[in-house]
């Protein structure tokens, strides 16, 4: 059934009036001017073909058409009231998908949602792989009915994001490799050159761990690799370089716009 098209803002405008019996105290409540509101009032008027309001000697009276029609306005605002609770309940849930590489999970989410979990215990969190390359647009939000993901790339594609901030990348080794310093370690993503590459791995993460074990050097992001180099893990060799890719979060705008997601990236990229 085709639903007849409903002037909200004029009965809103109605609703205040009729309160105050009073275009300018309407119009403070409303912020607006008592002429938007007499305007919004003959609008309404001639939408509805009836006279709402009068004015007499001892000021504005509602006629009986519009005292007819204000009690059931009225429940329909408190029932729109309740839908918006109600939509706004999954916000209230604490509870988040995110989508991450293993890697990323691993060096750098899982320790920082460790810490968010610990001020506010109502949070859970799901946790779901996600490639380590290729484009943002690749994720698929609504089979895994992800709220967030975060992805390695130049930006975020189609999705809304906001980048993680980050030095870069950094060449690390193990403290004393020595000689089996000099080779290299390869994963998609990073540097390969010719002839020197002593291992190939899926990741940075498993590259991280790679030059830990004494298998070489391995240029990977920063901000993977800061926590094993605080730890004394890995020694990084010179100073970190820009690189035009990072680590991304995404997601489309729907999702973004959540306040719980709002708020956990805040949170991760404070």
């Amino acid at each position: 059934m085709k639903r007849t098209h409903l002037p909200l803002n004029g009965m809103r405008v109605l609703d205040a009036a009729a309160r105050h019996l009073s275009f300018t105290r309407a119009a403070d409540e409303l912020a607006v001017t008592p002429a938007a509101v007499g305007q919004q009032i003959r609008a309404l008027e001639d939408t509805l073909g009836v006279v709402l309001f009068r004015r007499t000697t001892r000021g504005l009276e509602l006629t009986p058409e519009a005292e007819a029609g204000l009690a059931p306005l009225r429940d329909g605002f408190l029932q729109f009231e309740e839908a918006v609770r109600a939509m706004q309940a999954g916000q209230s849930s604490k509870s988040l998908t995110i989508a991450a590489p293993r890697d990323v999970t691993e060096k750098w989410l899982m320790p920082r949602l460790a810490g968010i979990a610990a001020a506010d215990p109502d949070l859970r969190f799901v946790l779901v792989a996600a490639d380590s390359h290729g484009p943002a647009a690749a994720i698929d939000f609504t089979e895994a009915n992800l709220d967030l993901a975060l992805r390695w790339g130049e930006g975020p594609g189609e999705h809304e994001g906001e980048a993680i901030e980050s030095d870069g990348m950094i060449t690390v080794v193990a403290p004393g490799s020595g000689k089996a310093g000099e080779a290299t370690i390869g994963w998609p993503g990073g540097p390969d050159p010719e002839g020197t590459t002593l291992v190939r791995v899926g990741d940075a993460g498993l590259a991280i761990d790679a030059a830990a074990a004494g298998l070489g050097r391995a240029t990977v992001p920063e901000l993977l690799a800061a926590a094993d180099i605080a730890a004394g893990r890995l020694v990084a060799i010179g100073e970190p370089q820009p690189s035009r890719f990072g680590y991304w979060f995404v997601a489309p705008l729907p999702q973004w716009r959540q306040a719980k997601v709002r708020a956990l990236v805040d949170a991760l990229t404070a």
